[in-house]
């Protein structure tokens, strides 16, 4: 048989596993109060405690390390589940928004503080053709006069 211990804020309520004759109560230590099957703990300070509860010639014991606060609120797992589920949702909703909107702006120039004023582009002359890649022209044959085709 087990204890069974419940905690709401700073009070803890230990059940006693004994259900018949009258059932004493030890917790050097602590002042807490008994009634009936049940020892009830108020502001209890997280601090760990040896409580026994014994019923003519039957004892059980119990170490008991619960961790309280004022402050707390209880959440079942139905609550945390859809905490959870809201936040991956926002997050994944958020993404594509951020997604979409970039993705117009793929094609579009940035404009920028420090970058120079755009006006009408102007056209570049073509690149000077490099001398070792001419064609070879009437005329000019003696340049590569010294160019045979080698033999294999």
């Amino acid at each position: 048989k087990e204890f069974l211990v419940e905690i709401s804020g700073t009070t803890v309520t230990i059940t006693c596993p004994l259900t018949e004759g009258s059932i004493s109560w030890q917790s050097p230590g602590t002042n807490g109060v008994s009634d009936a099957h049940k020892y009830i703990i108020e502001n209890h300070d997280s601090s760990p405690i040896s409580v026994s509860c014994s019923s003519s010639a039957k004892k059980y014991e119990m170490y008991l390390h619960a961790k309280v606060c004022a402050k707390c609120a209880e959440l079942d797992a139905l609550t945390v589940t859809g905490i959870i589920s809201a936040d991956i949702l926002i997050t994944f909703g958020v993404l594509t928004l951020i997604y979409y909107f970039s993705k117009d702006r793929k094609g579009r120039a940035s404009t920028s503080a420090g970058g120079r004023p755009r006006g009408q582009k102007m056209q570049r002359p073509p690149p000077v053709p490099n001398p070792d890649y001419e064609p070879i022209r009437k005329g000019q044959r003696e340049v590569y006069a010294g160019l045979e085709s080698r033999g294999f």
